[in-house]
């Protein structure tokens, strides 16, 4: 009699799970892609980044007007209307310009200020408007929505010199973010640099590094902020102090993100790997850039989204009080000094409209890099 073989027949190649296939062949890359969808928060804050960078890139064409061209002083918002002044309802929208009109004030005896419904202004998509420079070289006069006769339509309003509030908001999205990212591109760079070789040497060199960075989280940085930026004078050109701006944001911001990647590489440096890398006399730079870099960039991942939103917020406040931005550029802060008095607010409040991009914004980085932290690690 044959022996009867105990091991199981194997599967045909059809009948191998879908699932097990993919998961053996996965990429780090694409599992923490796979995680991160299963977070809506996570997506729904990626979504929202990716509309601010094409928001950013692409203001010339989604603002509806000219970000100075200048019209009624604090004129209230324009809303979209889908009605005539008969109360029907129109299949293309509208909105009401405000005129003065025949009825008189009882007590002021002014003119009475309302929707002029006799002159509408149609709304469209891809009509002509101011001309501008797709991309700073890219001649064109398209904007994705506004009236369609070239008129003003204020849809946030207009601020003290009658200049459109959303226009503004949407060119400022590119100097505010523009700050950010590039603070944080040195802050990573420099942090990460300096935490990885602290760490790794250790000895002496990782004392006296730490002691100096121990030195700049000292410094009471709000009061510092003010002082370096008052040192340039009031006319320097508008470049040299936005450099000095991100130099000084960014001398100051390097030392966090440095603590934290030097913990992380102090844990990798007592990975077996690690140490059979030493033993076999791999040099300090391949040890450090094969296997302690890699694995501190998802750490490193994950703390630049946390970070982005701080800057933002920093740039607003120094903004608003006037030590970030200087005109002719426009920025989500430097738009905040019209709010500087209870007045104006309480009877503009429309000029709080950057407050919104800026709580989106926040909003958009942290979800992000909760749910990258998440999908990251997991456990």
């Amino acid at each position: 009699m044959l022996a009867r073989d105990p091991s199981p027949l194997p599967l045909p190649a059809e009948s191998v799970p879908v699932a097990e296939a993919v998961h053996g062949n996965e990429s780090y890359i694409a599992l923490v892609w796979r995680r991160l969808k299963r977070s809506w928060t996570g997506m729904a804050g990626l979504c929202l980044v990716a509309l601010l960078l094409v928001m950013a890139v692409f203001a010339e064409f989604l603002a509806p007007m000219d970000p100075k061209a200048t019209d009624v002083a604090f004129a209230p918002p324009q809303l979209p209307a889908f009605h005539d002044k008969d109360g029907n309802f129109v299949a293309r929208p509208r909105v009401y310009a405000l005129a003065d009109s025949a009825d008189l004030d009882p007590v002021t005896f002014q003119p009475i200020v309302g929707p002029d419904y006799d002159h509408p202004r149609l709304l469209g998509f891809f009509v002509e408007g101011a001309p501008y420079k797709l991309l700073g070289f890219v001649p064109a006069n398209r904007h994705f929505f506004a009236s369609t006769d070239g008129q003003p339509a204020h849809f946030l309003g207009t601020d003290k010199f009658g200049r459109d509030v959303l226009s503004r908001a949407i060119y400022g999205s590119r100097v505010s973010l523009m700050i950010a990212l590039t603070v944080v591109f040195i802050i990573t760079v420099i942090g990460t640099s300096v935490g990885m070789i602290s760490g790794y040497f250790g000895g002496k060199f990782d004392v006296w590094m730490q002691r100096f960075v121990e030195l700049v989280l000292a410094f009471p940085q709000l009061p510092l902020y003010l002082a370096l930026t008052t040192l340039i004078p009031v006319t320097a050109p508008t470049n040299v102090f936005l450099a000095f701006v991100i130099i000084v944001m960014s001398a100051l911001g390097w030392a966090q993100m440095s603590r934290e990647v030097r913990g992380k590489t102090l844990a990798l440096a007592r990975i077996d790997y690690v140490r059979a890398a030493m033993a076999v006399g791999a040099t300090d730079r391949r040890i450090i850039m094969q296997h302690i870099f890699p694995n501190v960039m998802s750490h490193v991942i994950v703390a630049v989204t946390l970070a982005i939103p701080t800057v933002v917020l920093l740039e607003s406040f120094l903004g608003f009080l006037g030590f970030a931005v200087k005109p002719p550029l426009i920025s989500w802060g430097l738009m905040l000094q019209d709010t500087a008095t209870y007045s104006v607010i309480g009877t503009y409040p429309w000029i709080l409209s950057p407050v919104g991009f800026v709580l989106i914004t926040v909003f958009a980085f942290n979800a992000l890099g909760d749910g990258l932290r998440d999908a990251v690690d997991p456990y």
